[in-house]
């Protein structure tokens, strides 16, 4: 079964990118990656690290998630809300069954 993630990336001056994917370490090697073809936010505002991540098992419902953390439009929720509790070394590996979620402060 395909998992799909929904993720938070963290860079040095704790700004926030939001994404969802299919590939999670894929993709943020892609958002670290400097090449002219990468996106101008990311490329502009990294290095990026993982700081949260979300298991989905259909790209449908990682799509809705994304749109509700960006509809959110705050760091400060984003930390209240996401980041809060106990950190975990398996940052975007949750564990199989129900939709999971990891987060690393």
């Amino acid at each position: 079964m395909a998992s799909f993630w929904v993720y938070v990336l963290e860079n040095e001056d704790g700004r926030f990118y939001v994404g969802q994917t299919d590939d999670l370490d894929r993709r943020v090697v892609e958002h670290n990656d400097t090449g002219p073809a990468q996106g101008k936010y990311t490329l502009k505002n990294g290095p990026w690290k993982l700081v949260w991540s979300e298991r989905h098992f259909n790209r449908a419902s990682a799509m809705r998630r994304e749109r509700q953390i960006k509809r959110m439009k705050s760091a400060r929720w984003i930390r209240a809300h996401l980041l809060q509790g106990p950190a975990d070394s398996s940052v975007g590996r949750a564990s199989p069954g129900a939709p999971g979620l990891t987060a690393k402060s």
